[in-house]
């Protein structure tokens, strides 16, 4: 009870509002070794629950608008999914219709149905690599190394290192770097991860926002301005063929802003006509945020008084600025 109003205090209603932004990836049917960050489903319903005592959860669109007009009400909070996978509807969706709590799914189009991103790819590969140790992309990305994987932390380190070299390439070029360490790992893709255009589909009649994320989720900064715009215009226009209308909420792909994208690509995401866009820099928006730069927070806690202290320490951090410095 002191949580939330301390919380109410830090987000009152009106013109002096601020809005809380929590973003997902997956939400597991059960735990994964692996992916010790991804909340399974009975700790993702925990995750509801906690919001839901601490913060007033909105429809995404709306808390948007309302942030901007001043009639937001205290405590107000969104919350968001990365990426398209199929476990945000066969896990997710129930648990948020049992809660009457609304989402924005933001879907990167070119993976749906069998697809698989690369950073997936990566897991699956050191996950089913037979052998005691894999040689994959070293840090840098230039050259290999040999990384042992005979135990789940030998697999978690050599995934983070594998992931961290290869992350910023150009996309053709990690494309190959990927297809080269399944090669060595003797796996080929999993084609189950992600949701297809059906699912996508009913989320939207379920009363969910679908919201853009491009087609292939590159890092924009990464490519030539004219294909990070046909990214960006691409994906809206699948999702406007799958649902029967254009989004209009974006997220930047991994979302940090000058690392993975910049002011060149906020007008792109405005050109193609999305109302809001959002990224992955913590901290709550108000009426001086950048409607096109709206910040995001992942709860990571899994206990509900360190839950509930670190929303209210992303609440009470700033991220109003009006311009960005140039990179």
């Amino acid at each position: 009870m002191i949580l939330r109003t301390l919380t109410a205090l830090a987000s009152p209603a009106g013109a002096r509002s601020r809005l809380s932004a929590f973003y997902f990836h997956r939400t597991l049917e059960r735990p994964d070794p692996l992916l010790p960050g991804e909340p399974d489903a009975r700790m993702f319903d925990s995750i509801l629950q906690w919001i839901g005592s601490q913060f007033r959860v909105l429809d995404p669109l709306e808390a948007c608008e309302r942030l901007y007009d001043g009639s937001l009400p205290s405590r107000a909070a969104i919350i968001s999914f990365d990426d398209g996978y199929r476990d945000n509807y066969t896990v997710a969706l129930p648990l948020l219709l049992r809660r009457r709590m609304p989402a924005v799914f933001f879907v990167a189009t070119g993976f749906l149905g069998d697809g698989a991103m690369f950073n997936d790819r990566v897991i699956e590969a050191v996950r089913r690599c037979p052998d005691s140790s894999l040689r994959a992309p070293a840090a840098g990305g230039d050259g290999e190394a040999v990384y042992p994987i005979g135990s789940d932390a030998e697999r978690r380190t050599a995934i983070h290192r594998i992931l961290a070299a290869i992350k910023h390439l150009h996309p053709e070029e990690r494309e190959e770097r990927v297809r080269r360490l399944e090669r060595e790992a003797g796996v080929v893709p999993r084609s189950d991860l992600m949701m297809d255009a059906s699912q996508v589909a009913a989320l939207h009649h379920a009363g969910m926002h679908v919201g853009g994320h491009t087609r292939s989720h590159p890092i924009l900064r990464a490519l030539p301005d004219a294909q990070a715009e046909a990214e960006i215009r691409g994906g809206a226009d699948d999702l406007a063929a799958i649902v029967g209308q254009r989004p209009a909420l974006f997220a930047y792909p991994n979302g940090r802003h000058g690392k993975d994208f910049d002011e060149r690509h906020v007008r792109m995401v405005e050109r193609t006509g999305f109302a809001f866009a959002f990224t992955t820099e913590p901290g709550a928006a108000d009426r001086r945020s950048l409607p096109f730069e709206l910040p995001r927070f992942t709860p990571w806690d899994r206990t509900p008084s360190r839950f509930a202290i670190r929303a209210l320490r992303n609440l009470a951090t700033s991220h109003s600025r009006r311009s960005w410095p140039t990179h």
